[in-house]
């Protein structure tokens, strides 16, 4: 056996066919332990354990299956909450605008100035008609009812018959503005005006990103999904991972499930899954090989259409070519991020409804409730990818109803894994709809991201909702 220590763990790493086989004695690994593996320079986040602090281990199911709370987050979650609404990259131009949805209500989100970004309520101050119905570019917010028009900073331009309105007064006929902000390209908008700053509300998890966010970015891929499911159902069905061996068992090989380390701060939690290391709940040995062939999706039958070298671990294997695939993509940057950064699951959710994923990965969703139904949702993927070169406009978006399949999508094999996980979520939404029991019970290690949600969501709504 070859001895790994450093100031977090000392840990007995035994080189078999099988990838890194961790011996820690008679107690279960952790994820630090997966870390002591590292070649490089560990980041200092991932040192820390902040697993949070819970008096509760049970919710109520009236959140998920309430309309009353469906109400309540209407007024007191995202009328008052920063929510991701688009990239930068969607509303490149002066003039670009598109039009963001949450819960019944739609807001114009423009670029009015070449470093500005505004977003206003989509109503006409006249008799309310939305100004705009779909995203575009213009150079004047105009409503198409009575053509009344703003400029795109929100200031009464225009009133067609200008003395039927001697009454009002143009100062306060101004377009009202929500706070927006912007990190790592993303665009969030917040309708309280008066609201903390982005930066401020995100917190520490701003720097958390600042390597793996450290180079442009723009989205590869756009699709979105109805869910038939209340949007908390769909988004917690993401917010950890045990649930993998059962849900996603092909994952099972490569993915080390029940070593994974939970965090949770201010407004962001995240969950980490060690990769290419056999976990505790791996029930045999898989060899190189078959890690691999999990990892890649290689049916039976198929060959390996990769080749390890003598002796090299599944571990080891993957974050020698992510390496070598980034360094196409971010320059010889890519020599500063560990070797867990390039193979491991590092999955944020950012309060309450953005779940980016850490590390090399381009995944980011978004949950939403699908108009103005609490038993349904929108749930978002977008890969947002490394700038190579000339920039390329965004995807556009893919959009599937209900019944179909995120596996008929631009998504390669995350597709698969979507389509499986999708038929949790609107079971679930079935059975708590039918349940006599009337909480759901929560894991005590596992499922904090949950109870972290949990304390959130009742921060901003109202435990007296429940």
């Amino acid at each position: 056996m070859d001895r790994i220590g450093d100031a977090a763990a000392t840990v007995e790493v035994e080189a078999t066919p099988m990838g890194e086989r961790l011996d820690v004695g008679d107690r279960r690994i952790t994820y630090q332990d997966v870390l002591a593996l590292d070649s490089r320079a560990v980041p200092a986040h991932l040192r820390q354990l902040s697993p949070g602090e819970f008096d509760f281990d049970e919710s109520s199911i009236d959140r998920y299956i309430s309309r009353e709370w469906h109400e309540a987050e209407k007024d007191r979650l995202w009328n008052r909450v920063w929510q991701f609404a688009c990239r930068e990259e969607h509303i490149p131009e002066v003039g670009d605008h598109i039009v963001y949805e949450i819960a019944g209500r739609s807001f114009v989100v423009i670029r009015s100035e070449p470093d500005t970004i505004r977003a206003f309520p989509n109503a006409c101050l006249h008799r309310g008609r939305a100004l705009k119905d779909f995203a575009g570019n213009c150079s004047e917010l105009r409503c198409p009812f009575h053509g009344i028009a703003w400029t795109l900073d929100g200031a009464l331009k225009r009133i067609p018959a200008p003395w039927e309105f001697e009454h009002v007064d143009p100062q306060a006929f101004a377009l009202p503005q929500c706070s927006v902000g912007v990190w790592a390209g993303f665009v969030f908008i917040n309708p309280d005006p008066d609201a903390e700053p982005l930066e401020s509300f995100l917190g520490e998890v701003v720097d958390q990103f600042s390597t793996w966010y450290g180079h442009e970015r723009y989205v590869e891929a756009h699709v979105s999904k109805v869910i038939r499911a209340n949007w908390k159902v769909a988004q917690e069905a993401f917010m950890e991972c045990w649930h993998a061996p059962a849900t996603h068992p092909q994952t099972v090989p490569y993915a080390a499930f029940g070593a994974c380390q939970v965090d949770v701060y201010d407004n962001f939690a995240r969950f980490i899954t060690p990769s290419e290391v056999v976990g505790p709940m791996m029930p045999w040995d898989p060899t190189t090989e078959e890690m691999l062939r999990s990892t890649m999706d290689i049916r039976i039958g198929e060959d390996l259409p990769v080749s390890p070298e003598p002796g090299e671990t599944a571990r080891a294997f993957i974050v020698r070519t992510t390496r070598e695939k980034w360094r196409s993509l971010i320059g010889e940057d890519v020599e500063k991020w560990s070797d867990a950064e390039l193979v491991d699951n590092f999955t944020y959710t950012v309060f309450p409804n953005m779940m980016p994923w850490g590390g090399v990965h381009k995944i980011v969703y978004r949950f939403r409730p699908n108009g103005d139904d609490h038993r349904s949702c929108l749930m978002e993927v977008f890969l947002v990818a490394p700038v190579v070169g000339e920039r390329r406009p965004p995807a556009p978006e893919v959009v599937l109803d209900a019944d179909t399949p995120f596996s008929s999508s631009p998504l390669g094999i995350l597709g698969n894994v979507l389509d499986q996980d999708c038929g949790n979520m609107e079971r679930v939404q079935v059975g708590l709809e039918s349940a006599q029991k009337k909480t759901v019970s929560f894991a005590s290690y596992q499922e904090n991201n949950l109870k972290w949600m949990r304390r959130l969501m009742d921060r901003y709504v109202g435990e007296e909702t429940s």
